[in-house]
């Protein structure tokens, strides 16, 4: 294809996506794709794999700042690597995931802080973990024009209060309260709802019921889409793998070779080589040898 000129027309930008081509995906049938990523180039390496979304997770606090849990992080670690998430990509719709102690204390305290997201750090929407008790946090945010993605099942902010990162929705009457939970969010206008660590039947009983779209992690393959944390797919984050995540290649033990190898080849010298040195035109060293062994002399 040609412009008007002769020359070879510039390849469109692919088309961002938006809130609504999420719904309208469910809607449609289509699978949606979504990842976390925490800096500009790993943003920028999802984004040219076609990922549909890239969530800035609180799960930086683990795979990223070391903590053992998220809840030590704050709203400036997240706006900070929301910033540079969105510096890195374009393409995909962007999410800012809510930390610990930035929505608990009341709607306003969370439409201030979400506004954040929004603001200074480039992103789309907001996602906020839990259900009826942040009901109306979802209404008042999306009532004033902030984009939001709940979160049930396995809450990682409440692992504490749920004694470890275990599978929740086991009995009927904690799925009953999850799918309960899960219309409540969307009714307040929610856009989508991941679900985390539910046993399968159950993601596809809320998946069935929900307009929104449903996100899984650990929720079976009926959700209408599924995200893992980058670090997991990519065996960055040590031996630790969850059982609902597919390692898709262990670039760690890759990280770990090439170090050694620089590691090694510094102490024997042999690293760097003449073709990764600078040099200088052989007047100008001459010059400055003399200069130096006239200083020495005198």
């Amino acid at each position: 294809m040609s412009d008007q000129y002769g020359g070879a027309a510039p390849t469109p930008a692919p088309k961002k996506v938006t809130v609504p081509d999420l719904v309208a995906m469910k809607r449609d049938g289509k699978r949606i794709t979504m990842m976390t990523a925490y800096d500009a180039a790993f943003a920028r390496l999802v984004a040219e794999a076609g990922i549909d979304v890239i969530l800035v997770g609180d799960s930086l606090g683990m795979v990223v700042l070391g903590y053992p849990t998220t809840v030590p992080v704050t709203m400036d670690d997240m706006v900070r690597h929301a910033a540079a998430v969105s510096r890195g990509a374009t393409r995909p719709l962007l999410i800012g995931d809510m930390p610990f102690g930035s929505y608990q204390a009341s709607p306003s305290d969370a439409l201030r802080n979400a506004a954040r997201f929004l603001k200074e750090a480039g992103m789309d929407a907001i996602k906020v973990e839990g259900g009826a008790e942040v009901v109306e946090t979802v209404r008042t945010l999306t009532a004033n024009g902030i984009a939001v993605m709940a979160h049930v099942g396995l809450t990682p902010q409440r692992v504490a209060q749920l004694g470890g990162f275990k599978v929740q929705a086991k009995t009927a009457r904690a799925a009953r309260r999850l799918i309960d939970d899960a219309v409540a969010l969307e009714e307040a206008g929610a856009f989508s709802i991941v679900l985390e660590s539910v046993p399968a039947p159950v993601a596809a009983l809320a998946t069935e019921r929900l307009a929104i779209p449903t996100i899984g992690i650990g929720a079976g393959v009926d959700c209408d889409g599924q995200v893992l944390v980058l670090h997991d797919v990519l065996g960055l984050y040590g031996e630790f793998k969850p059982k609902f995540a597919k390692r898709y290649a262990d670039i760690g033990a890759a990280v770990t070779s090439a170090l050694r190898d620089f590691d090694r080849e510094v102490r024997e010298g042999s690293f760097p080589t003449d073709e990764h040195s600078f040099t200088m035109k052989e007047s100008e060293l001459l010059s400055l040898q003399r200069s130096l062994a006239q200083q020495k002399a005198s």
